[in-house]
C-alpha cells in the first residue's frame, strides 16, 4: 500500500541576499490539518522561508512539494495563484475599498454560485456574522485579524501560511483568538505554517515547531519534547529564562557548589554549561547556618542570599547571590513568596530538570 504524501513537503531550500546566505539548507514536512511554527528570533530567515513556499520569492537550491507534486524548484515554477497555498499577513492587508463580505469573496471565482453562501459560512464560524456590510476601518484589530482569515481560508486552500498574524493585537486579546483560529483551522483541515518570534505563541498553536537560527533549523519537534529535551542553551534560553552554572569535566564528572554533576562522554578539561530554569530551582529556609541535607535527586544544597524578590502576578520572582561565587540565580514562586534582601537561604538543583551542555566557543 502506498503511503499518503504529506501536504507540505520541502527539501533542502537555500536563499542568499547579497552574498549572504538568509535560509540554509531548510528541510520540513507538514501533513494535512497539521500546525506547524517556525519559531525564531526575528532575522533568521522564518518569512523569508514562507515567501518561498508561497511562490512570491525565488529559492536559489531545494523543491517544494504540494501532496507529492512538484511545485517548485530552481527550473521548474507553478505560479502562486496555482499553488492552493493561502498566506495571511501580518498587517491583514484588507482591502479598504471593499467590504467585509467582498473583502472574503476576494479570492473566489464570481462563476461560483456557493460564493456568497461561503462568505456568510465564514462570518458566521468568525463570529462575525451581520458584519458582512461594514467596511475594514470600522472594524477592531481582532474583527479585522478574524476577516483576514476568513479571507485566507474562503478558497479552501491545501496550505495556509501565516506570518506573524496575531502581532498586531492588543495582549490581552491574543490567547483567545489564537484559541478560536485553532479551531476553525483544525476544522478546515488545511496544513498550516505559523511563523512567529513568540514562544508562548508557538506552544499554544503548534503542533510541531521548527526552531529556526541563522537561517538554518536547529531543533525540529512536538512542543513538550522542544522545551524538555533542548539541543542546545540557546534552545533552552529560547523558550525561558535559565540559570547556568559553569565547570570543567574531570573523570566524568563536573563539580559545582550543589555538588558534582554526571557529564559521561566528555573528555577531561572540557568547559560545560549546567542549565536549570528558575521554575526548577528548590528553596529550603536556612536553620542557624545548616541547610537540608543532600539528597538523590536534588544534590547538595548551597547557601545564598536574597538579592531581590518582586511579586509578578501569577508568581513571585526571587533573585538569590551564592555565597559560594557570588553567582546571581533566579527561582520562580507560585503566589506570594516576598523574602526581604539579605535573607539567607538554601538552594537545590533537581537533578532529573537540569541540562549539560559543553561550553560554546
Amino acid at each position: 500500500m502506498t503511503a499518503t504524501p504529506p501536504r507540505l513537503e520541502v527539501q533542502n531550500l537555500i536563499r542568499v541576499y547579497d552574498g549572504r546566505t538568509v535560509v540554509d539548507d531548510v528541510s520540513l514536512t507538514i501533513e494535512a490539518g497539521q500546525v506547524t511554527c517556525l519559531l525564531g528570533p526575528s532575522g533568521c530567515g522564518k518569512s523569508t522561508t514562507l515567501r518561498m513556499i508561497a511562490g512570491v520569492d525565488m529559492q536559489d537550491a531545494g523543491r517544494i512539494f504540494v501532496d507529492g507534486s512538484l511545485v517548485c524548484d530552481t527550473v521548474f515554477r507553478v505560479p502562486p495563484e496555482r499553488r492552493s497555498i493561502g498566506l495571511m499577513f501580518q498587517d491583514f492587508a484588507l482591502f479598504p475599498h471593499l467590504s467585509v463580505a467582498e473583502n472574503i469573496a476576494f479570492g473566489l471565482p464570481r462563476s461560483d454560485s456557493t460564493r456568497m453562501a461561503r462568505v456568510e459560512e465564514l462570518l458566521e464560524r468568525v463570529a462575525l456574522s451581520g458584519f458582512g456590510p461594514k467596511y475594514p476601518h470600522e472594524l477592531s484589530g481582532g474583527e479585522q485579524q478574524r476577516v483576514a482569515l476568513a479571507r485566507a481560508l474562503a478558497p479552501r486552500p491545501r496550505i495556509l501560511l501565516m506570518d506573524e498574524p496575531f502581532s498586531g493585537l492588543d495582549e490581552r486579546l491574543r490567547d483567545g483568538i489564537r484559541d478560536d483560529t485553532l479551531a476553525l483551522l483544525k476544522e478546515e483541515g488545511a496544513a498550516v505554517l505559523l511563523v512567529t518570534h513568540e514562544p508562548h505563541e508557538a506552544m499554544r498553536m503548534a503542533d510541531q515547531i521548527a526552531l529556526m537560527r541563522a537561517g538554518r533549523i536547529v531543533q525540529r519537534g512536538a512542543p513538550y519534547n522542544l522545551y524538555n529535551a533542548p539541543v542546545d542553551r540557546a534552545a533552552a534560553a529560547f523558550f525561558s529564562d535559565i540559570n547556568i552554572l559553569e565547570g570543567m569535566v574531570q573523570g566524568a564528572l563536573t563539580e559545582t557548589p550543589f555538588g558534582e554533576f554526571l557529564t559521561p562522554g566528555l573528555a577531561d578539561g572540557t568547559a560545560v554549561e549546567i542549565v536549570i530554569r528558575p521554575q526548577h530551582l528548590k528553596i529550603d529556609f536556612d536553620r542557624a547556618g545548616k541547610g537540608p541535607l543532600p539528597t538523590a535527586v536534588d544534590g547538595t544544597p548551597a547557601r545564598a542570599e536574597v538579592a531581590r524578590a518582586r511579586f509578578m502576578g501569577r508568581e513571585s520572582l526571587v533573585e538569590f547571590r551564592l555565597c559560594h561565587d557570588g553567582r546571581i540565580l533566579k527561582a520562580t514562586v507560585p503566589a506570594v513568596f516576598l523574602p526581604k534582601p539579605g535573607t539567607p537561604m538554601w538552594l537545590m538543583l533537581r537533578r532529573d530538570r537540569c541540562f549539560v551542555f559543553p561550553k560554546a566557543g
